[in-house]
């Protein structure tokens, strides 16, 4: 019976994150607020653009639309050739956009977020931030370039800011 309760032993000390793990396997205390302060904005910002133009945009009627936001959309004159009934559909269609550049950001941003709370020694949280900024740029088709700025800015103290272990090295 000792034979079978030895190996369960040892196994169960080598396990990752047990007490009897050494101070040279221990992982580096690293705190990552500026960064996750920063992706927080980020995702605030971006629900506020993108999200409250999409609501605008579907809850908006036709009157409205060409009394309010044509004007600002195509330009005081209306020599476009756009009709209101065009210019509202092509608005309409730029808010379904943004709803879905705004689902793909806030989501890599959470997975990015859960990743740096998690392992914040590791810098695979700056490649979720990375992609969550390209998202929101590419997403609003670069009107958002400052918010994904904001991401990127995360994303390179993620890459950049050194992971100090204790030692002098």
């Amino acid at each position: 019976m000792s034979t079978m309760t030895e190996p369960c032993r040892a196994g169960r000390s080598a396990r990752p994150g047990s007490p009897s793990r050494s101070a040279e396997q221990a992982a580096p205390r690293v705190s990552r607020t500026v960064e996750l302060w920063l992706v927080g904005i980020g995702m605030a910002v971006s629900f506020l653009a993108l999200g409250g133009f999409a609501l605008v945009m579907n809850r908006i009627d036709a009157a409205t639309f060409e009394q309010v936001v044509m004007p600002a959309l195509v330009g005081a004159e209306a020599e476009s050739g756009l009709g209101v009934a065009e210019a509202h559909e092509l608005a309409r269609t730029l808010a379904a956009w943004f709803s879905v550049t705004l689902i793909a950001v806030l989501l890599l941003s959470a997975i990015g977020w859960f990743v740096a709370r998690r392992r914040p020694w590791r810098r695979t949280a700056g490649w979720w931030f990375l992609a969550a900024g390209l998202a929101c740029l590419l997403g609003s088709q670069l009107i958002l370039f400052p918010v994904a700025f904001i991401f990127f800015v995360a994303a390179g103290f993620f890459a950049l800011r050194p992971v100090t272990d204790g030692s002098p090295s």
